[in-house]
């Protein structure tokens, strides 16, 4: 019988990015079964999985912990002993099914040898009876040697750590789109889609609202925290559950809501406490505000927020994180002496402790989730910001092939001598499929000569642009004469 995997899990066993795994499909080299890739198929393209040791999934984790942010709330990487108790069940009754589904297959194989054996003394035809003595000598000795095994073949090793690895963590899939992620620990479900960059359906995270119910289609959850919001008698009969207040003990399949747009994420009003500011050069400086634990902000990648002060001063700026770390906003902020806002920033009276009212998210210039092509950032000067948060995104979906940034510092001064390089030399050192390009202060035909070189055919790329509208816009224009497609062009326009 072919053993399946889900694309996640693929990745997970060859310490791959899921990227790559699509990459390898799209190109031929991968079959899927009905979203699923057979366990030989895996490892025919990647032999060199490690079946000893767990290096190579390390590796994948540790990309993800060093090229996003963590988390401040649950460091928890092992389960609960309740979780890892209901799994080990689960595994066993697994395991006595497949003995018992062998002791069976034993047993027709000796059946089937007897029936081979009385025919074979039958009177019959001399030929047909010498043929089914020897159909009866192989399968007596395939019998033998599958019953004197004594070690396991690498498809069997690699089931053994996918099983293995499902003790660490559950698979959950979503229903209607289909997307997946990995509970890991003891973390909520819902906490897990986030960091997964996915848009569950939610509102207060903290068991009060209910925004957050969702139906379990199959698979086991346990409750990890009491919630205030009352499940009627019928909804816990139709496995009705809040994905804030549960963990899965098993693989799950979910029926939930999700936002697939912007327009499915709803107007928010919340409060948040600034906790640092950092001088990322002489004119620019990084915000770091952080949301109520029952309160996050629902946002997509790219977009903007407006923040206003104490003293009613006000700006819309891009978000520069990630939806996937939702209490811990950035933004970056530009020297400007005749905005009170940005004055007020810089000044001496706003500090860590002050309370910001953020309200939103707006905007259109988000990433393209559905699309798995290469992806080129262009930023100048503070288009970075929203790039930090696209990019970002794109790594927790872990879904995009390539990313390559192009940014044009602020300045005279030198990317990688600002946090965001440091930030971009953190990606190039963590990932293989990310690269990051300083642009030049030089016009629109340089730079475009400059992504022609190292994308000769830009019509199979997906292109996000930010910046002032004075150099997005005659770049747009001379993207889409060189053969790309207005849909797989992006742009967010900021102040000159």
């Amino acid at each position: 019988m072919t053993q399946l995997l889900s694309l996640s899990r693929s990745a997970r066993l060859a310490g791959v990015t899921r990227a790559e795994i699509q990459r390898r499909i799209r190109r031929g080299e991968l079959t899927t079964f009905e979203g699923e890739i057979a366990v030989s198929d895996l490892l025919r393209v990647f032999p060199q999985v490690s079946l000893d040791n767990d290096d190579a999934l390390e590796r994948v984790q540790r990309i993800k912990a060093m090229a996003l942010p963590r988390s401040h709330d649950a460091d928890t990487v092992l389960p609960s002993p309740e979780v890892l108790r209901s799994r080990l069940k689960g595994m066993g009754e697994a395991l006595a099914a497949k003995v018992s589904a062998l002791d069976a297959a034993h047993t027709l194989l000796d059946d089937v040898e007897a029936r081979l054996a009385q025919l074979g003394q039958a009177p019959t035809q001399a030929g047909l009876q010498a043929d089914i003595r020897e159909l009866a000598d192989w399968l007596a000795q395939s019998h033998q040697a599958l019953t004197d095994r004594t070690t396991l073949d690498r498809e069997a090793q690699l089931l053994a750590k996918d099983n293995f690895l499902r003790l660490m963590a559950a698979s959950v899939k979503l229903i209607p789109s289909g997307r997946d992620f990995f509970v890991e620990g003891d973390e909520s479900i819902l906490e897990a889609s986030v960091r997964a960059g996915l848009h569950l359906a939610y509102g207060c995270a903290s068991g009060n609202c209910g925004a957050c119910k969702a139906r379990v289609v199959s698979g086991e959850v346990r409750k990890i925290r009491d919630h205030d919001y009352p499940l009627s008698t019928r909804e816990k009969e139709m496995g009705y559950m809040l994905a804030c207040s549960n963990t899965a003990v098993t693989d799950l399949v979910l029926e939930a809501a999700e936002a697939l747009s912007v327009d499915d994420i709803p107007p928010q009003e919340i409060r948040a406490t600034l906790q640092g500011k950092e001088m990322l050069d002489g004119d620019l400086i990084s915000l770091h505000l952080q949301t109520p634990r029952t309160q996050t902000l629902r946002f997509m990648a790219g977009q903007r927020a407006l923040l206003t002060l104490e003293d009613d001063s006000a700006a819309e700026l891009p978000i520069a994180s990630c939806p996937c770390d939702a209490r811990n906003l950035r933004f970056l902020v530009r020297r400007r002496p005749d905005r009170p806002f940005a004055a007020a920033i810089f000044g001496d009276q706003v500090r860590p402790g002050h309370l910001v009212l953020i309200q939103g998210p707006v905007g259109r210039f988000v990433l393209d989730e559905t699309a798995t092509a290469p992806a080129v950032f262009v930023a100048f000067g503070e288009g970075i910001a929203p790039m930090r948060g696209l990019i970002e995104h794109g790594i927790s979906l872990d879904t995009i092939e390539s990313f390559h940034l192009y940014w044009q510092a602020p300045g005279d001064a030198s990317p990688l001598s600002l946090e965001q390089g440091r930030w971009c030399r953190a990606l190039q050192d963590a990932l293989d499929n990310f690269t990051l390009t300083p642009l030049p202060h030089a016009d629109t035909q340089e730079i475009l000569a400059r992504l022609l070189a190292d994308h000769p055919e830009p019509g199979g790329r997906r292109f996000y642009l930010a910046g002032p509208r004075s150099r997005i816009e005659p770049l747009a224009e001379a993207l889409r004469n060189h053969d790309v497609a207005a849909d797989r062009l992006s742009m967010e326009f900021l102040e000159d």
